[in-house]
């Protein structure tokens, strides 16, 4: 779904698209969530480690979204265990939204 907004000065344009919506069982909910995480963090990873390679500085920003990252998986492996311990499903929803800036 695209959608144009207005601003002041410009129209800024933002293209919004599901990526994850349904319910899941706990055991699929943590296959969705960790590979998801997963694949982020060794994105962040790859991007300090080629920095640390061409200009010998570790991606501070990088590094820091990597604990984050670690962090926000951590904390939603433990709802999903709840909710596996209580045998409730899980409904997800993941919007992607692009603005051009």
């Amino acid at each position: 779904m695209e959608t144009a907004q207005l601003t002041r000065k410009s129209r800024v344009i933002t293209n919004h698209q599901d990526l994850i919506k349904g319910e899941f069982t706990p055991e699929e909910a943590k296959e969705i969530i960790s590979h998801l995480f997963s694949e982020k963090i060794n994105f962040h990873g790859m991007k300090s480690f080629s920095n640390k390679v061409r200009f010998g500085e570790v991606d501070h920003a990088s590094e820091a979204r990597i604990v984050e990252l670690k962090q926000s998986n951590s904390e939603l492996n433990q709802f999903i265990k709840t909710a596996r311990l209580k045998g409730k499903k899980l409904r997800i929803t993941s919007t992607v939204s692009i603005k051009l800036v």
